[in-house]
Parts: structure tokens; sequence; C-alpha cells
């Protein structure tokens, strides 16, 4: 892992793609074929393939944990080297010593595939004794490491961090860079296989054609781009777009493979127990296929408010009773697959073609409505649609592109997201506090970030209202779990926990690390169906600052 540490470090230090490119494909010509599966799973930030569903259970106390009986350093000083770097893998690095006894202990040296081996082993851990087995293990590979970047990047895979400026895409480009091919055919290999290391091998020896669908294996969901609601819309000029409402649910794909239905979040959990009345809805279709829509709550012809939603999140063990009061509804908007056809580089047109074609409707399950926006309309057509959707109990408006491919995981600007509000925005609790008077016992105060351009976390506001006391409560305990230092009442946690924020405005301040300060943050809602990779960056407050000056005829 020497040399996968060197190389993450030159591509962390480099800000030109095209060079960060160069280096992982250098790096990966190098590896033998077991390193090279691995080794490419890692530069995606993962331990583990993305139709892996294993997980390593392993929490940021834990880690520190153990890195601090080998490298015997105390706790505050790992709190405060984590505030330094935000980054739990960057800051076990800072304190790396040689051990004293490392040479009685130290494994075999630790290459690629010696970690995703080790991995393995702490996800197969299980009984009464797993805690201490993947104690033991993370022990054994945190010892196999010489170098304090070794050590860290081992944690930062471990945690999903990786942090070096680079996301599935650059790795792809950087595999059919290594192997000569084109970056086309490995990103259709990596979506339909759902396996970044298995595409690199393949890469390698000429057989990515060989690569097929596989079914309940997720697809990163393409994204929409937020466009401020206005009297003008430029960014919809010289395209032809269709326009469907923006339903307030929960974002889900759908892999319907026969009886074998599997319905995925955001974060790519599989959420299919949670909506028994929408399996049996898949299940009763004709047709293989990976679709892409909305769970809405809905009851008399109508869409409900998200919050009403929130009694079935997670929810395994459902009585008839909730489900009575509280029916769901899939409404369908793509179609990614239809039996061996991969259709993310279909135009949009063509894909809605292929998903009326293929899905029959029923009670639980319906295809969203949609209507052609042509090139050049006017913006009060726009905002005729936008309140229509909006009377009809929806979020917003959602304008697409009809000549673009699905891009997974991306935020671009083929699709788009039309809201009343300018102010609000999707981040990561990195700090919290206990609260005061009646909340005394219990961490309610939250300091949120946003994602700088180099992937940092980069602080913005905090907020201290718009849950429920019951809300607060758990997201307590689970606060307590992710806590990686403190000071005094202050916590630092793991970057896991997202909210919606709203606010009123966002003015330059040097209160925060971003450089903006929020004015009357309120919480909106927990955000468990989204990953913190997928936050709002920096960019996008510029965006929303740079737009509140326009309209308020100021300049930056």
């Amino acid at each position: 892992m020497r040399h996968f540490a060197h190389a993450a470090r030159r591509v962390a230090a480099q800000r030109g793609k095209l060079e960060k490119v160069a280096i992982i494909a250098e790096y990966l010509r190098t590896l033998d074929d077991d390193d090279l599966v691995a080794a490419a799973r890692f530069f995606t930030g993962t331990p583990f393939a993305a139709r892996d569903e294993r997980s390593l259970n392993l929490g940021g106390r834990t880690i520190a944990a153990v890195a601090g009986r080998i490298w015997n350093f105390e706790r505050a000083r790992l709190a405060e080297q984590y505030r330094e770097s935000g980054d739990l893998g960057t800051a076990i690095g800072t304190l790396v010593r040689p051990a004293l006894d490392l040479a009685l202990f130290a494994p075999e040296t630790l290459t690629p595939a010696r970690l995703a081996a080790e991995f393995a082993a702490i996800a197969a851990a299980a009984g009464k004794h797993a805690g201490r087995t993947r104690e033991a293990i993370l022990e054994r590979i945190l010892r196999a490491c010489t170098e304090p970047d070794e050590a860290a990047y081992a944690v930062k895979i471990a945690t999903g961090d990786l942090r070096i400026g680079v996301r599935e895409g650059l790795i792809n480009e950087a595999i059919a860079q290594a192997f000569d091919v084109t970056e086309a055919r490995v990103r259709r290999a990596v979506m339909a296989s759902g396996d970044i290391g298995a595409t690199a091998l393949a890469a390698r020896r000429g057989t990515l054609d060989e690569l097929r669908i596989a079914y309940g294996t997720p697809i990163a969901a393409m994204l929409a781009s937020p466009i401020v609601h206005g009297e003008r819309y430029p960014e919809l000029a010289d395209a032809a777009w269709i326009t469907e409402d923006k339903y307030d649910g929960i974002r889900a794909q759908a892999h319907v493979d026969g009886e074998t239905v599997r319905i995925f979040s955001r974060t790519l959990s599989d959420v299919a127990a949670s909506y028994p009345e929408i399996v049996s809805a898949l299940r009763a279709q004709r047709t293989r296929m990976i679709l892409d829509g909305e769970i809405v709550a809905w009851r008399d012809g109508g869409v409900l408010p998200f919050r009403t939603l929130q009694s079935r999140l997670q929810r395994k063990n459902l009585d008839a009773h909730l489900l009575a009061e509280l029916p769901v509804k899939f409404v369908v908007f793509d179609a990614l697959a239809i039996e061996d056809d991969l259709l993310i580089d279909e135009p949009l047109a063509m894909r809605r073609m292929r998903l009326a074609d293929a899905v029959r409707p029923n009670e639980n399950l319906e295809l969203a409505p949609f209507a052609a926006l042509e090139t050049g309309s006017p913006a009060s057509e726009v905002n005729a649609r936008f309140d229509a959707a909006r009377a009809r109990g929806h979020e917003g408006l959602m304008l697409k592109r009809s000549d673009t491919p699905y891009t997974p995981g991306r935020r671009g600007k083929a699709w788009r997201k039309l809201k009343r509000e300018l102010a609000t925005l999707d981040v990561v609790i990195v700090a919290v506090e206990w609260g005061h008077g009646k909340r005394a016992r219990v961490l309610s105060d939250y300091t949120f970030a946003v994602r700088g351009g180099d992937g940092s976390l980069l602080t913005i506001g905090k907020a201290y209202t718009g849950l429920t006391d019951a809300e607060i409560a758990d997201l307590t305990s689970r606060f307590l779990a992710l806590e990686i230092g403190r000071r005094g009442r202050a916590i630092a946690v793991e970057p896991r926990i997202v909210l919606e924020v709203a606010f009123d405005v966002v003015q330059r301040s040097d209160l925060h690390e971003s450089g903006y300060a929020l004015r009357f943050p309120r919480i909106v809602r927990i955000r468990d169906d989204k990953p913190p990779d997928e936050i709002d960056t920096l960019a996008r407050v510029d965006e929303i600052h740079a737009a509140m000056l326009e309209r308020e005829r100021l300049t930056p």
C-alpha cells in the first residue's frame, strides 16, 4: 500500500484533471491482476465494489482507539489534529510513529490485494466476539503500515473518505488511458457490472464487452442543478426540454428481475422492505428493468407532504394499520436498463419511449406525466407550469433536456430543478453541542458544512431549530456513536449525517471556513436518503449569493 499511498498523495497535490488521470493510469499499469482489482476500487474511496453489500462496521471511535494503542497517542491529540484537517485518516497519519513492537507483529507487506482480504475478513466477522475480531484485524492492518501516508490512506479507505479530488468518472478515464480503451466503454462496463475493479481487469484483458448488466447492483442517480424562479431563464435557451412535476418524496431506483425486486435509496441502501406494496406492484411487471423514480405518500388522488413519509423510512416491520393510513406510490420517470439493454447512453426522449412500452401502471405504480417545452419558450410558460405543479401539491418543476444521456452521479446542466425558495442547502454535520434548558441532556446545536472544490468540508453555519424532540433524541444517540473528539460542551463527529437547511440570507463572513454565513438557518429535514458526498458545494453557495445580489441589483 506504500505505492498506492504515494500515488494518492501525488493525485491529491494536483489541481488539473489530466495530471490526476495520468498519475492513476501510470500506477494501475504497474499492478498485478489482484492488486489492480483492489486498487481500482480503493480509488473510488470504498473498500468494496458498488455491487457488494458488505460493510466494515468500523466506527471512528474504534479506529481511533486501535490507532492510539499502536502509536501511543492521547485521544485529545487526535481530536486536535482532526479539527485541523477534518479528516480522520489525515489526523491519524500525523500521529504515526514507529511502534516498538512492530517487528514482532507486522505481517507480510501490505498490498492492495492484502488489504482487500483483510477488509473482507472484517466484514465477515460475526457472532458474540465480532467486535473484538474486527479490532484485532484492524490492528493487524495498521501495524503493517510502515509510513504515515500508508496508515492515513488505509483509514481513509476504511471510512470511505479518500479526499484526493477524484470521482468515479475520473477513475474510469484513468483505466481507459492505462489500458488503451475508450472511456465510454469503461463507463458502460462499470454501470453494467457495478464493479470498477472487475472493469479495470476486463480492460486490461480486452474483455469489457463480456460484462453484463448486474441486476440488483445500484447505479448512482443522475442529479439536477437548481435554477432560481424568476422572469427569465437563460439556462433553458437553445435546447428542447421536457417538464415534469418535482415530487416531494424519496428518490428511488428499482431493479425488477422476475420475482426479485430491489429498491435502492439515494444512499444505495436496499429499502424494499419498507415499501411492500411497491414491491408487489413491480413484481406484476413482465419485463426485467431498472427504473428511476420517486416514492411519494399518496391519498385520495393527491400527493402528501414529505414529512408524512417519515414513519415509513427505514421501517422493515409494517403493520396493516400503517400501510392503510399511509399508502405510497412509485412514480417512475426514467429507465436505465430494459432486459439486456443498458440505456444510459440513449437520449432521454428514447428512454421515455422505452419506458412507456415496458411499464404497466397499476395502483401503486405510475409513469410521471411530462410535456415538451419548445425551444425559446417564454418564462411565463415555465412559470405557469411551475404554478400548476405546485397547485397539484408538488414541490416544484423539473426541466430535462430531451436529447441528453443519463449521467450517473453527476449534477450537470441537462436536468434542472425549479423551486420557489432561493435558500436551501444540503449540508453535513461536523460538530454538535449539548443544548440548554430542557435540551441540556441532548445534542441539539449542530455545526454544518458544505464541500469545497477540493473535497474538503467548510463550515458555513449552525442550526438549532426545525426538528422535533423525538428527532433530536434519536440524533443524540447517533452523534455519540460518531464521536471523534470533544472540547467542553462541543463534540466533533464523523461527517455522516446530512440535513437540508433553509435560510433567508447568505452573506460574506469570516466567522466560518466557507467565507459565508447564513441568516436565520433552520433545519427543514434530516436527509438520511442522501450520502455526505452529495451535499451542496461552495460553488453552489457562490451561485446563491450572486443570484441574491443580482435580484437586489447589487454586485458581489
